[in-house]
């Protein structure tokens, strides 16, 4: 029993491996989101408040920019606010406005960060990146230090909340036209901060009284809602927004089996953007078989049967690349035809049965076999004949 429980065993862990090669693994390696410059607002840029539901102000506040609103249809407030810009109350510029913030705000949250797990951002100096937390916070101060073409992209998967007298400072040149705050939720602004950058929130934003923001605060769905507010959205800014580009992930099924001189051809896809080239990186396709680096096409006739191990790597410049490994197996033509690489078939039924003759399928001397089998089989016969009893035993002679 324990004998076969073994053999069990070790049949499931081979077979387990042969589906692992034959199927093809992809390596584990996740596809990652980058940007090489600033998030497009597209119409949305001009604006240093753009909300949703309503834009509601309390006091003296000072706009420098336009003021939106769309869907809704209610901006109050406006005196005893001052707006330096234009105010579009629910007209088809604040509605593409909308649009054009719910692009950004997309792209802004598929972006792969550079750093996670934040909470409150207090006392740090920060280098360009993609910083993610869930309950984003700032109780003190923050620097962001940079040159002009930096790009700071924060992304709060909760909520956004900027202390009582917290400060952004931009050091080294860096422009508030290049810092984001992507907030799945809401974001606050308490008495007195002064913040730097575009608040992208997915709900509402709320000012409170004396904050300032050199940036833009833009509600996709909610209200924004000020009190004795300065807001100034950045002037100057380049426009030109930033190529987003994906690493790619392998998506293809593996290789299908083929067959000596059967015409033979099968896709690698990846997705990712720019589109991915593709090369095999270890092992080797079966030979005939060669791989289009363009189109991912693994094409041609075999020659030779047996399985062929390799892996196909998918890169675009933009890291990870993906791996994949799988294992492709040639099976011997069903006619008996072997194409070898000088590209000649060999018919298996009229090669030569002398000495020495090889079998064309597996290219093993068939004289040595036969010996062999005549040999076990005259073996077996005496071992029967020494088990008779010595009355029923035959001697010739």
């Amino acid at each position: 029993m324990v004998r076969i429980s073994s053999r069990r065993t070790l049949l499931a862990v081979a077979f387990a491996g042969a589906v692992v090669l034959i199927g093809g693994a992809v390596s584990p390696a996740s596809a990652a989101t980058s940007i090489d410059g600033p998030i497009g607002l597209g119409t949305a840029a001009p604006f240093a408040v753009l909300g949703s539901s309503t834009v509601t102000n309390t006091g003296p506040s000072v706009l420098n920019g336009d003021v939106g609103l769309s869907p809704g249809t209610s901006i109050t407030g406006i005196p005893p606010a001052v707006v330096n810009g234009t105010v579009h109350a629910t007209n088809a510029v604040a509605a593409q406005a909308q649009v054009d913030l719910t692009t950004a705000y997309g792209v802004a949250a598929s972006l792969t960060p550079t750093a996670t797990g934040l909470g409150d951002l207090a006392g740090q100096s920060l280098s360009p990146g993609i910083y993610a937390g869930g309950e984003l916070s700032l109780s003190g101060s923050l620097t962001l230090a940079g040159s002009a073409d930096s790009v700071w992209v924060f992304q709060a998967a909760s909520t956004l909340t900027i202390g009582s007298g917290a400060i952004v400072t931009l050091t080294g040149g860096a422009s508030a036209c290049n810092v984001f705050w992507q907030v799945s939720s809401s974001a606050t602004l308490n008495p007195g901060a002064q913040f730097v950058g575009t608040v992208l929130a997915d709900a509402s934003i709320s000012a409170q009284t004396a904050a300032t923001i050199t940036g833009r605060l833009l509600a996709r769905t909610g209200a924004v809602t000020l009190d004795t507010n300065t807001i100034t959205a950045p002037a100057g800014c380049d426009t030109t927004p930033g190529t987003v580009t994906t690493s790619p992930a392998i998506t293809s099924a593996a290789p299908p089996a083929g067959t000596v001189g059967t015409d033979y051809s099968h896709t690698i896809t990846a997705t990712g953007t720019p589109a991915a080239t593709f090369a095999v990186t270890s092992g080797s396709l079966p030979p005939g078989l060669s791989l289009n680096p363009e189109t991912g096409v693994i094409a041609g006739q075999p020659t030779t049967p047996g399985d062929y191990p390799f892996a196909v790597t998918a890169a675009n410049s933009t890291a990870p690349d993906t791996t994949a490994t799988y294992a492709i197996t040639i099976a011997p033509s069903s006619s008996g035809v072997q194409v070898p690489s000088g590209g000649t078939g060999v018919d298996v039924g009229s090669a030569s049965s002398g000495a020495g003759a090889a079998l064309a399928e597996s290219g093993a001397d068939i004289v040595p076999a036969l010996l062999i089998g005549f040999a076990l089989i005259a073996f077996g016969g005496v071992v029967r004949w020494a088990h008779r009893p010595i009355s029923r035993r035959r001697v010739s002679g």
